[in-house]
């Protein structure tokens, strides 16, 4: 919201020294943010000139200029005429024109210098309201006696070579400030003037104290019927109508309108929709002008009906929604979208006579509904959505027709109509220590009734409670930490003071927060690279990674109000977002990819939740109910990669990545833990049927798989051949982990290596074999290696031949007979298991 420093002059008492930097600073005490400060665009000599000649002479473009000499009194120096080209043809000699003269500066940082141009040398401009930054227009120059033509005093006082910056206002300054949602008040004048008063402890002028016409008589009809109000609240809660008849609407609004309008930036464009901007700019009541003698029947505002359409200003056909509130004749034909933009039937023309000026109070939520709905977002519609004061309906509509009957003419219906009750805010009642508790600062009871009186509410009772009934125009304040917050900022945001809290004893990481973070930075050290991925997935995922038609992980909750419409569903597996990302990475160059993520996913689908009773909190049981009916949300870790694992360069060729490397970095997220998770063949998509393993607890639990993706699910994935991936349930690994790790002891004892070669069919896997051989070997087993697969004839058809490196350890120095024994020990047991022979 822009608000110029001469128009707040007018509404409270602002220092006459004060700045653009100075108002903006005290506006800032008081919590609205300096945007921008407008004004100084224009510097250097600006002066009145008076055109003593004016030569036309058509170029052989067909372009007709005018060779001008100008008198700038004594600006330029010399006190000679002034020789200037203009291309504008709206002047005559002994015409006052603006001149600005070369070393100005025009708004843009335009500098103006001598140049020749259509055979002149041009000394200078004669410009236009656009050059200047004071409008839209154009299509001509200045021409001062009709632009200055309502300041009579001023025109008379005009000679060549005058400064003209004072004189047009451009040495004025408009402070722009951010206007956050909860102060939507601040999108006017008034509001603006009302908080710098506050913060400047100066006395407020208020533009709606007006005297208002009487509505009790006969008025324009109005019919309030919404029949589907939002939530229990009506569309429209106010009403208000005034009729002003027999209006010039071709008459040029006052100058001063226009010039105040351009500083809030607004273009002027009628009388009739210059005096409703006007308006709003000051007091924050958005109105609307119709042309009553198109009208035919009673206005009712009333929810939209299926298939109804309405031509807006815009020259858009918008098909309208039963959600919308309309404005309509005789509750048939669609006239607006009420609080967003009107419609071109009822349209306020040149040939206008009669208007009908409205000035309503609609719902926020109604408002900001169908802006969205028709991407619409107006002047009006920002100001509705945010809540605007319902008690300044009348006052508004009674500027407006004092505005039209003053500079269009015409005469005002003596009654207007003011039809609905709005809702105003209730009362409530807050400890007057609140704010004392809430801040840490001492806030005396006095001057927390003082500030709350001051904002605007009513306030009583004299014993430990306060009674607060807030202003009409802040439909924020609801509640005492609402309050508090006007009491903190009226006083100063900045006497609050910054203190670092101090960390209390026994407070810190929780074992699972310590534990995601060693697995986090393990992979990070094993040169994988975090990322994070969006929760939702698209309806095709499933089929594209070829689970199963009664697979669990196809149990989705879909979104009610999804972010993307393809994407309306929250994963049950993180690899169903994560290969989107790996296949981005790749298609934008990078191919040696190795990427991991920690996060969340929906392990099943939403069971019934019981629905509470609406106006009251629900009970115990009830929370329990929707407890028990949120999906569980685990958190899973997963790994994704493709291209080279090892580059190439002077140590050898590059090496590319295979599903061994992807399940040792499965198996570090338990090892940093503390837990070696065992490793089995195993068949799960979407993986490749002989290269994929399951990851599990020592007890046997299943948390996690890993391997290579199926070569069809990475067809239709559009990924990279031969990916690998792997997922483990984190949350798992973590419980199981317990707290805390205990390194072993280190033995400074020699190891002990004994091999082994185990014959087994080739459909026992070399895992079985292995655990079967760590579980005979007993504790002083330190490792155990698989080192070789051999098949051939030596073993027969059918059989392959495991080849082992037990390497044992103790507290002392073992024995060949030691490790003899313990090392049949472990052949009995892989023997006893698998039906392994030792060859």
């Amino acid at each position: 919201m822009r608000a110029p420093i001469e128009w707040l002059r007018e509404l409270t008492e602002v220092d006459p020294e004060a700045t653009g930097a100075d108002v903006a600073a005290t506006l800032v005490r008081v919590g609205l943010e300096e945007e921008e400060i407008h004004g100084g665009g224009v510097t250097g000599p600006l002066v009145v000139g008076r055109v003593l000649q004016r030569v036309p002479e058509e170029q052989k473009n067909g372009k007709t200029i005018n060779w001008c000499q100008v008198d700038v009194g004594s600006a330029n120096g010399t006190g000679e005429p002034q020789g200037i080209v203009c291309g504008a043809h709206n002047f005559d000699v002994g015409d006052l024109v603006a001149v600005i003269l070369p070393g100005g500066v025009l708004p843009g940082n335009f500098e103006i210098s001598a140049r020749k141009t259509y055979g002149h040398v041009s000394a200078g401009m004669i410009c236009s309201l656009l050059e200047l930054g004071l409008g839209q227009d154009h299509d001509g120059i200045i021409v001062l006696t009709d632009h200055l033509a309502g300041r009579p005093d001023v025109l008379a006082g005009l000679t060549p070579g005058e400064d003209l910056i004072p004189v047009l206002g451009l040495d004025a300054e408009t402070v722009e400030v951010n206007v956050t949602p909860d102060r939507g008040y601040c999108f006017s004048m008034r509001g603006i003037a009302r908080e710098y008063a506050l913060s400047a402890s100066a006395a407020f002028h208020d533009p709606a104290d007006l005297p208002v016409a009487d509505a009790s008589g006969p008025g324009y009809e109005v019919r309030l019927a919404d029949d589907a109000p939002i939530d229990g609240v009506p569309g429209c809660d106010r009403y208000v109508a005034r009729v002003v008849r027999g209006i010039d609407a071709t008459a040029t609004s006052p100058e001063w309108m226009r010039h105040r309008l351009t500083e809030v930036g607004m273009r002027p464009i009628s009388l009739a929709v210059d005096v409703t901007n006007y308006v709003m700019m000051l007091l924050g009541q958005p109105l609307h002008a119709f042309d009553l003698d198109t009208l035919s029947g009673a206005i009712e505002v009333r929810r939209a009906r299926e298939g109804e359409t309405l031509m807006t200003l815009d020259d858009v056909e918008r098909q309208l929604s039963p959600a919308d509130l309309l404005i309509t004749d005789g509750g048939t034909t669609p006239l607006a979208i009420a609080g967003v933009m009107g419609g071109e039937t009822s349209e306020v023309s040149a040939s206008t006579r009669n208007v009908l000026v409205e000035s309503a109070h609609f719902d926020p939520v109604t408002v900001a509904r169908s802006a969205r709905r028709h991407r619409l977002a107006t002047e009006a519609s920002k100001r509705f959505e945010r809540g605007v004061d319902p008690a300044i309906a009348a006052a508004a509509a009674q500027l407006a027709v004092d505005l039209l009957v003053e500079h269009g003419g015409g005469t005002a219906d003596p009654t207007g109509t003011d039809e609905g009750t709005p809702l105003l805010p209730p009362a409530f009642s807050i400890d007057p220590q609140l704010p004392t508790r809430y801040i840490g600062l001492e806030y005396p009871r006095e001057e927390v009734v003082e500030t709350l009186t001051a904002i605007g509410c009513t306030v009583t009772g004299d014993g430990e409670r306060l009674v607060v009934t807030p202003p009409t125009w802040r439909p924020d304040l609801v509640d005492g930490p609402d309050l508090v917050e006007e009491v903190a900022r009226v006083r100063g945001y900045d006497q609050i003071p910054s203190v670092v809290p101090r960390a209390t004893a026994g407070r810190g990481l929780t074992h699972g927060q310590r534990s995601r973070r060693v697995v986090a930075r393990s992979l990070a050290g094993s040169g994988l690279i975090e990322v994070l991925s969006y929760p939702f997935t698209g309806t095709d995922r499933h089929d594209e990674l070829g689970h199963a038609a009664d697979d669990p992980r196809r149990e989705t909750v879909r979104l009610a109000n999804p972010l993307q419409d393809e994407a309306p569903l929250m994963r049950t597996s993180i690899l169903d977002t994560l290969v989107d990302t790996l296949r981005r990475n790749v298609s934008r160059g990078h191919r040696d990819v190795a990427l991991y993520e920690i996060g969340l996913v929906t392990a099943e689908g939403v069971r019934p939740l019981p629905l509470p009773p609406g106006g009251a909190l629900p009970g115990a049981q009830d929370l329990e109910q929707i407890t028990k009916g949120v999906p569980r949300q685990p958190r899973h870790v997963a790994i994704v990669a493709a291209g080279n694992v090892v580059p190439a360069g002077p140590w050898g060729e590059a090496r590319a990545v295979d599903a061994g490397d992807v399940v040792g970095w499965a198996r570090i997220v338990g090892s940093c833990l503390g837990l070696d998770l065992q490793v089995s063949a195993t068949e799960r998509t979407p993986f490749h049927p002989g290269r994929c393993v399951a990851l599990s607890l020592p007890d046997g639990t299943v948390v996690g798989h890993a391997g290579e993706l199926h070569p069809k699910a990475v067809g239709r994935l559009e990924l990279p051949e031969r990916t690998v991936a792997a997922e483990v349930d984190l949350d798992a690994v973590i419980d199981a982990s317990g707290e805390p790790v205990r390194p072993d002891q280190l033995s400074t004892y020699p190891v002990a290596n004994t091999d082994v070669a185990l014959v087994v069919d080739e459909a026992v896997p070399a895992s079985a074999v292995g655990s079967a051989l760590r579980s005979g070997a007993g504790e002083a087993l330190e490792t155990l290696t698989l080192f070789d697969v051999y098949r051939g004839d030596q073993v027969g058809e059918g059989r392959k031949s495991l080849a082992y490196r037990l390497t044992f350890r103790t507290n002392r120095t073992l024995k060949t007979h030691e490790v003899s024994a313990l090392r049949d020990k472990a052949v009995g047991a892989a023997s006893s298991a698998t039906g392994a022979q030792q060859r």
